[in-house]
Order: C-alpha cells, then structure tokens, then sequence
C-alpha cells in the first residue's frame, strides 16, 4: 500500500469549504464540538474539536469502510502512552463513524518543508536526533511504524513547540513477541506496506518489516529535508506497479555516499548503517544519535532545539513552561519521587492490559498477509453490529484508553 494521504493536525490549516461541511458543529461523545476541518485522506476525515476550552483533534473513519484501521491506530497509541506520542482522549463509536479524540497538535514536516524548500544542516540534525529516539521507544515496546514519512512527524503546539511527535499508527504492527521477545518471521509478502518514496528496500521488495526499515526510512526522509528532493522522484512510469519497481531499482543503484553528497559524512553513515542492518539485529541506537550530535559539534551548535521555524514567541513559550514546572516542583518537594512511582506503575499496568489484545491484532494481521483492506476481521465486525443493536452513539470507548 503506498499511503501518501496527509494526516497532520495543523493549528493553522485553512478550510474554506468547512460551512458547507456537515460534520462541522456537530457533537461527538456528548462532550468533543467539531469546530473546523484539518485533513482527509482515506483513511477519512481530521477536525479541531473544542470541549470545556481545550482543543483536540478528532479523526474519523467510515464504519463502512472495510480497512478499519482506527481501531488498530487507537490501540497502540494506548499502549505506547509516551512523550513523543499524542496522548488519546477517547475513542469508539458515533453515528456512521468510528472515531479517535487526541491531542491536537502544529505543522507537520511536510508542511514546514513545503514551505522552506529545504531545512539547515543544523536543524535535520535536532529533527534526526528526536527520530532515533521516538523509534527506539517505540521498538523498546515490540512496535514498528512501518510509515515513516514526513506528514507522520508533527511539532508539538504551544509551549510545546520543541518537541516532536510521531503520528498516523494504522500500520503499525508488533514486530516481535512482547514476552519471548522472539521476532516474527522473515517472510515475502503480497504488497508494500508504507510509503513508497521513503520505503526501505527490503519493504519495496515486499518483505517482512523489522526495526531496521523504520530507521532506514529515517535515513531517506533526512535526505529529503537537505537536498529538497530524493533520486526517486519525478520518475516517468505508466502504473503504481511500475512506479514501485522503478523506485526499488533507483534505490538499489544509488550508493548511500552518492545520496548523501555535499553534506556532513555523519549522514551518509547514518544512512549506509541502517541499510545493512540484519532482520533481527538490534539496531545501535545509541551509534546513531551519536552522528546527529556530532553533526552538531562539528557546526560549533548545541542541542537546543532551536529549528529553521522557531520564533522568538516560541521561545518564550517555552521559557514560561519551563518557569511554571520549575515552581510545581518546588511545591511539591519531597512528594515528587512518588508520584514517578506512581506514573511508572501506571505505565505498566497499561502495558499489560494491552499485550493480550495487541497479540490477537497482530496475530489477525500475519493470517491476513497484514494488507491494509484485511487489518478488519470477523470479530470487530461482530462487535460493530453488536454495538449498532445497542446504540451507536452511546459507546465512547471500546480500548483500554483512559
């Protein structure tokens, strides 16, 4: 499947059909108003929702749709709870849509790029740095993304506006066992799952995805912001299919030197490490910060989170966040170390909640070739007309969210 469909949540995107739109106004779990219209795709529709002064983003599916990919993309961001990941405030099911209330958040990579051309040195160093880590995390967790692109990548609003975060879990998978920590196996499939621009080469040939493809992926979408273009692009072909094939073959014949030209030698390394990574082989995530961090060395810059974007506004954003956690915590004295206790444990016993019903997601996508049209099986559809008997409206949630 190649997913080129934008899927950011933008404070700022414009809308000027959104009074002709019927969703617009409407009320969703008695509480979440939609207010204006973000996105569309095919996964379905994006809106900023307003309830009791807060903003969120609210993201639709057809229940008629058959990939139902919402409920996967609900689950995982359950699990994972990080960070870097978009918090969730409900999801279930509403008149003729399933539907997933989460944190809003800016401008997408893809925005921004799209309107500097490209990014400095400096800057797809920080973004490359804050990409190992957020991929780590997930993979701690026996997760890969498996769509990395730079509509996936969202910078956080507000006096957020430093932190980046990763979006768009509908092809997430589990890669491995979360108890024997035992991968699944290294197998050829039907169909490309991801984005072909920014797809690894293994995933292009349509194998098995691991870690490795996720961090590869990272590789071509830095490359991307420097350069403002890939090889890849522009090809002349007459189907998908031949578009697939002729983007595997450039990829294949340009050397990672060759991609990364005229620009820090850390790059190119980064680059030429993940592409040679083993299926199951545990990527050095450590080894790969470390090229970001010494890009910045060798431009005399710090780790300051300071982008091509960032406005004095911004900072100040930032330092009067920094000024009000400061107090909180004097406040709070001694009593801080328990309440991370408290957090902690409560990540756990998430964690837990979740391993059994992430198993049968996964295990329903490796019967199923894990194409996006077969994600829905038997068992939700039950639950859909089950919960259609009952009353659509009043099911809010149907994961382990809150």
């Amino acid at each position: 499947m190649d997913n080129n469909n934008d899927d950011d949540y933008s404070l700022d995107d414009e809308d000027d059909g959104s009074n002709r739109d019927q969703i617009i106004g409407k009320i969703f779990f008695s509480k979440y108003k939609a207010i204006k219209k973000l996105g569309e795709g095919s996964f379905g529709k994006v809106y900023k929702a307003e309830y009791n002064g807060d903003y969120y983003a609210i993201k639709m599916e057809s229940k008629s749709k058959e990939q139902g990919l919402l409920e996967l993309e609900a689950t995982i961001m359950s699990y994972l709870k990080g960070p870097n990941i978009p918090y969730i405030k409900s999801y279930g099911y509403s008149g003729d849509f399933n539907v997933l209330v989460m944190q809003l958040l800016d401008k997408s990579l893809e925005d921004l790029i799209n309107k500097y051309n490209t990014f400095s040195i400096k800057t797809v160093a920080i973004l490359g740095y804050q990409m190992v880590n957020i991929l780590q995390y997930i993979h701690d967790r026996h997760i890969i993304h498996r769509d990395i692109k730079p509509d996936n990548f969202v910078m956080g609003a507000l006096e957020d506006n430093a932190k980046l975060y990763i979006l768009d879990f509908g092809l997430a998978k589990k890669y491995r066992s979360s108890r024997t920590l035992v991968q699944y196996p290294y197998v050829k499939k039907k169909k490309l799952t991801g984005t072909a621009r920014y797809a690894s080469i293994h995933a292009l040939e349509a194998y098995e995805q691991s870690r490795r493809d996720d961090l590869e992926s990272v590789g071509y979408v830095l490359m991307y912001f420097l350069r403002g273009n890939l090889p890849w692009q522009g090809l002349k072909v007459r189907s998908k299919e031949d578009r697939y094939k002729k983007i595997l073959e450039k990829k294949k014949e340009i050397s990672s030197q060759d991609l990364c030209k005229e620009f820090p030698h850390e790059f190119f390394e980064y680059v030429d490490y993940t592409k040679n990574l083993e299926y199951e082989e545990n990527p050095d995530y450590d080894f790969l910060r470390k090229k970001f961090l010494d890009v910045l060395k060798g431009l005399n810059e710090e780790l300051d989170y300071i982008y091509d974007w960032t406005t004095k506004s911004d900072l100040k954003k930032r330092r009067n966040k920094i000024s009000r956690e400061n107090s909180e915590n004097e406040i709070e004295g001694e009593g801080e170390g328990d309440g991370e206790n408290e957090e902690e444990k409560e990540q756990k016993d998430l964690e837990s909640n979740n391993h059994d019903q992430l198993d049968r997601i996964n295990t329903r996508n490796i019967k199923r070739n894990d194409t996006q049209e077969n994600v829905r099986d038997k068992e939700v559809e039950r639950r859909n007309e089950r919960v259609g008997e009952r009353g659509e409206d009043k099911v809010e949630s149907v994961c382990c969210i809150m």
